[in-house]
């Protein structure tokens, strides 16, 4: 081969490099992301610097592959090749699943703040915005209208309190029923059909799935800052932290404490995805305690598989199965503080 065709061959090599590197697969790539501290992302006003050791909050990395990172992650551990289309609803775009994952985010802070005011004995107010679209059933008349991510604000000029409001509502009255809702900030107005759920042909409705909107008061204020993760996982560590900095005591005892789980108003921890991601990903900080939820949904839970991605990497990070705020707080109290 002479000099002249190889340089070719190599520019050819290139862009054809190039362009595999800029063309997305129709897959995402999941990873160990990373363990973060709560300190610098929430403040209590008048709070106390007391802390010795740490709460974290883990997160799952997600790629968007091409060629090459698809490949790489075939290979990887913990690494997880998902299709887009086990991730997002059918005609669900990227940007408008992040927008849902965003609020879920936002709704976990409220509930969050809620759960730690409550268990501190701190009185809270919630002020009502109204209800958000999280899902919405198939073949349902919402499907023609509403998007995940709307905001409802009214139903036939009424106003609601609730979502349970809104539900019982809409299931009595009169088609066709107005509609006024926000999308990315512009105010849209719609006339929409009840009918049968299909599971559920006695009862009738738009077809989906509703979250309530609302904003919880606290005195003393608290602010979190998320920045750019989403998803409802980092509620139990957001309470933790927020009620860490209410009391007088320091409940990390001087130890790095990490976890996971969506929590409710009333304190439950829920199941999440992902966290034999977020193991890894406390595993690589140097965690010492990792709170997993243990209820169990089609006969596992988030603690066992933990246990069981903590024997595979050798780790000596303590995990801990919590079906509640409470539970970890008990646990935290009969710890013994690091280094006695």
């Amino acid at each position: 081969m002479s000099r002249k065709t190889f340089k070719r061959l190599l520019i050819a090599v290139f862009i054809i490099v190039m362009i595999l590197s800029f063309y997305k697969l129709p897959y995402y790539v999941y990873r160990p992301g990373s363990a973060t501290e709560l300190k610098p992302l929430i403040e209590v006003e008048g709070a106390a610097d007391r802390e010795e050791g740490s709460f974290m909050l883990t997160t799952v990395s997600r790629l968007e592959p091409n060629i090459f990172i698809y490949l790489w992650a075939q290979i990887r551990p913990f690494y997880e090749i998902v299709p887009q289309e086990d991730v997002l609803e059918e005609g669900e775009t990227q940007e408008e699943f992040d927008k849902l994952q965003f609020f879920l985010m936002d709704h976990s802070k409220y509930s969050a703040i809620h759960t730690a005011y409550e268990y501190a004995g701190i009185p809270v107010k919630n002020e009502y915005h109204g209800i958000y679209v999280l899902d919405i059933i198939e073949g349902m008349p919402a499907e023609e209208v509403l998007k995940p991510g709307d905001q409802i604000i009214k139903v036939d000029d009424l106003e609601f309190e609730s979502s349970d409001e809104f539900a019982s509502y809409v299931k009595d009255a009169t088609d066709p029923i107005t509609i006024t809702f926000i999308r990315e900030g512009e105010t849209k107005t719609a006339e929409i059909e009840t009918a049968p759920f299909p599971e559920k042909p006695d009862q009738r409705g738009f077809g989906i799935q509703l979250v309530d909107d609302y904003e919880v008061i606290t005195d003393p204020p608290v602010e979190i800052n998320s920045g750019s993760i989403g998803g409802p996982s980092a509620g139990l560590m957001f309470s933790l932290e927020i009620y860490n900095q209410l009391t007088e005591e320091d409940w990390t005892k001087g130890y790095e404490i990490a976890g996971t789980g969506e929590i409710t108003e009333d304190g439950k921890v829920l199941p999440i995805g992902g966290i034999e991601h977020k193991i890894v990903a406390a595993d690589n900080k140097g965690v010492d305690i990792f709170f997993a939820p243990s209820m169990k949904i089609k006969g596992s839970s988030n603690y066992e598989e933990a246990i069981k991605v903590k024997e595979q990497i050798n780790s000596d990070m303590k995990i801990v199965p919590v079906e509640s705020f409470e539970d970890a707080i008990q646990f935290l109290e009969k710890l013994e503080p690091e280094g006695e």
